[in-house]
This record gives structure tokens, sequence and C-alpha cells, in this order.
């Protein structure tokens, strides 16, 4: 199957780009290019390959990029809650408008699937104990998760018997990646204990997350590529599994068990009203072949080998190439992007 995969440089993209071309895919990458400074380490048990990849901004591909491709992998959107919030204009018009666009011109050009990443965020505030399927209301509390509901409700719109969208509702991803996120909640805190010896929580901990490793992100998607239509077609799959839902508490606790010694507190309740328990039961029953092989505390332990091997301190930790907000704010600050996040050069 020849790929379109958008996003391919980024924390996902560059696992998955070498993962699917172990299954046999043929692959074209699509990046603007913004996360290329954050290169955290080299592995290649990791990343043996990489495709060859057109450097352009979403918002400028045209028909014929996608002539002769069979599925699309959407990736590359501005990726997560604080980024979406600094501009929720732009944040619109490149998560959703242009996100619908690629899928119409995709549909157009005779591109059979179209894999959306979207996120368990579009569950916001869950009211209940019960654990959200896909089936629950969505309760989006930011830009960033308006916009996946949005392209969920528009793409889903263009399904036709020749194109098969399909949405999956990642939850909180971690893990490795050498395209690291350090603003990610269990990569942030094992971070923060490798390089300080003590987790200080502002608030409680008492709100719920989903957290999915990044290698079972691209399982998923693989098998979204390879089922059978009729298993896929405009279907939303809540990517994770079961018992990866945790209070952010327990998630500080499991870090700080890879870093014996390190001291976790907590604050008092915060401002953060976002809390959701989820449901993965239809992923793993519906979707052939998925199953995630990672949790939270394996995570962990990968995440402080890598550290503990390339020697990572706080001036690293800390730097601008692995927070998405950070890296961004320096290319305009410095001129390189236009306030619509544009190349200037």
């Amino acid at each position: 199957m020849k790929l379109l995969v958008t996003g391919v440089e980024g924390y996902i993209g560059c696992l998955l780009a070498p993962f699917l071309q172990a299954r046999g895919h043929e692959l074209v990458g699509l990046d603007t290019g913004y996360y290329r400074d954050g290169w955290l380490f080299s592995d290649r048990s990791l990343v043996p390959g990489f495709p060859r990849t057109v450097n352009r901004d979403i918002r400028h591909i045209e028909a014929e990029d996608l002539q002769g491709v069979d599925a699309v992998v959407h990736l590359a959107e501005l990726s997560n809650d604080p980024l979406g919030e600094n501009d929720p204009d732009l944040t619109h018009q490149i998560n959703h408008r242009a996100s619908v666009r690629l899928a119409q011109l995709a549909r157009d050009a005779g591109v059979k699937r179209f894999v959306y990443t979207s996120s368990c965020s579009v569950y916001g505030v869950a009211d209940g104990a019960e654990p959200m399927t896909e089936r629950s209301p969505t309760n989006p509390q930011t830009a960033y998760a308006v916009c996946k509901t949005l392209v969920e409700r528009d793409v889903s719109q263009l399904a036709a018997a020749n194109f098969s969208p399909t949405f999956l509702r990642n939850a909180t991803a971690y893990g490795a990646s050498p395209r690291m996120r350090f603003d990610i909640v269990l990569n942030n805190l094992c971070g923060i204990a490798a390089t300080t010896g003590r987790i200080v929580m502002t608030s409680d901990g008492t709100p719920w997350r989903p957290l999915v490793h990044v290698l079972d992100i691209c399982e998923a998607i693989a098998c979204a590529l390879e089922a059978p239509r009729d298993a896929v077609h405009n279907e939303v799959f809540n990517v994770g599994h079961d018992e990866d839902n945790y209070q952010v508490r327990e998630i500080a606790q499991i870090v700080a068990g890879a870093y014996p010694g390190c001291e976790v507190s907590f604050g008092p309740a915060g401002g953060d009203n976002r809390s959701y328990r989820v449901s993965f039961a239809k992923i793993h029953g519906q979707l052939p072949g998925f199953r995630c092989t990672w949790d939270a505390r394996k995570g962990a332990a990968q995440l402080r080998r890598v550290f503990d091997r390339i020697g990572l301190d706080a001036e690293l930790f800390q730097s601008r190439p692995f927070t998405r907000l950070k890296q961004l704010k320096y290319l305009t600050s410095t001129g390189q992007l236009d306030p619509q996040l544009f190349w200037t050069c």
C-alpha cells in the first residue's frame, strides 16, 4: 500500500514511518519542519530508516501530492492544549479547516482510506464514574479538542463507497521517541524525576487521564490501514487499554517508582477540570490484530534507560525543541515563522 503520512518528522511520525515500512508499505512523508531541531537520541532499533519527505505546510498540499496514494495517515496538526490555546483562531485554521480540506482532496484524488489521529481529550470533563465510550457525548474544553470533534464530524460526512475515514482517539501519549516531547504528562514527570529527584505537583493530582504508549499508537494506525474495510469504515476507536486509566497522582507515583528515592508531593485542587476515564473495549474487540504491549510502568522504565544513556540534564530537558509551544514561540520571535506560522524564507 502506498501511504502519505503527514507530520512524519514529529513525535509519533518519526516512529510510525519505519514501523509501517517494516510491514511492507511504501511511504511518502510530509512535514513543514517546525520541530526539526529536536532530536533527543539515536536508536537504530527504533528508527532503521526514513522515507522520502516533502517539506510542505499542510495548508499548501495540492491534489497532485495525492496522486497514486492508497491511504493517508494524518498526524500534522498543532498538537496539545497549551499550543492550541496560544492562538485559537489559527488552531482552527490549521487543525480543523486544513485537515478537512486534506480529506476532501484525498477523496477527490481516489485515495481509499484516511486515518485521522484524534484524541481522547474530546471527552473533556466526564460526568459520572463510567468510562467514556465512542458513543459517549463529547465535551471538549480547549480549541485543540474542539477542532478534533469538528474534524471527526466533517470528515465523517465525506465517507463514501470508495473513501473510508477512520478516527483514532488516542489517549495521552507517552514513551521514548527520538523526536521527543516533554510537554505530555508521563514524559514530563520522568524528565523532572531524572533531573531533580523530586516531583512537586501544583495540584492534588485527582483528575483522571488515560495513557497510551507511542508504539501502541503506531500499532493501531497500522491495524486500521490493514483491516478489512467493513471493520474500520467511518468508525471511531479509542486507542489504549483499560489498565492505563490513571489519576495524575498515580502517574507521578509510577514515575517515582522508576526513580527510587524520588520524592513526590501534591498541592491543592487545581483549576484544570479536565478529567475522564475511557473504555477501550471497542478497539480490542473490533480492530483485527490490535493489542497494547506497553503500560505506564514499562514506559517509565524505558524512559529512564534512555535518559540514563544520554545523560539527560536540566538544560536539555527544559530546552525549547522538546516543548511544542516553546519551539513555535522561538521560531516566530526570531522571524523564521510569520504570525500565521508560515516559513518566511
